[in-house]
């Protein structure tokens, strides 16, 4: 894949990757269990996305509106502690992030799929939406994925990042080398 030119530029500056997770990380579905708990289904590309950006010290975090022990076993598992879970107010969040990490608004990438997305969208560098996302979203977006959420959207994005950096090579290096 290659990075597309208007891209450029606004890829070569993240240093963190915002991820909402419901309709992002996964397809948008709720599986709720008899007891109470509840099941989504992450993309393993995703996660393996996610651990090569990390690889290239780009940060990753998810900001999400609903809390879910499936998200922090997500989180947990590929090495994620900036979860900011029950965000009702996420453009709050968002400027406490920015004081927290001592970032600018041109290093943040940020992906989303609905209306609450939308003030975050409108201040970071990188804005994206998966192409399943509500139409209201794509005016505030930069990139729109050819990946829906859930089925490849997040390494896509990743790819996207490491490719422009020129940290793929280095990154990946050990998979195509002995």
């Amino acid at each position: 894949m290659d990075v597309p030119l208007y891209l450029m530029a606004r890829l070569k500056r993240i240093r963190l990757l915002l991820l909402d997770v419901d309709g992002v990380l996964t397809d948008g579905g709720l599986i709720y269990h008899d007891d109470g708990s509840e099941s989504k289904v992450f993309d393993v590309r995703d996660g393996h996305g996610i651990k090569l950006l990390q690889r290239a010290g780009v940060e990753v975090g998810f900001l999400t509106g609903r809390h879910s022990r499936a998200v922090m076993n997500r989180a947990r598992d590929l090495g994620i502690g900036l979860v900011l879970e029950g965000i009702k107010n996420k453009i709050e969040a968002y400027n406490e992030i920015l004081k927290q990490k001592n970032l600018t608004d041109e290093e943040v990438a940020f992906m989303g799929d609905d209306l609450v997305d939308i003030p975050v969208l409108r201040r970071v560098g990188l804005a994206i939406a998966v192409p399943d996302a509500c139409q209201d979203l794509f005016p505030y977006v930069h990139y729109t994925t050819r990946h829906s959420g859930g089925r490849g959207a997040c390494r896509e994005v990743c790819e996207l990042i490491l490719k422009a950096q020129g940290k793929w090579p280095e990154v990946t290096d050990r998979y195509f080398n002995d």
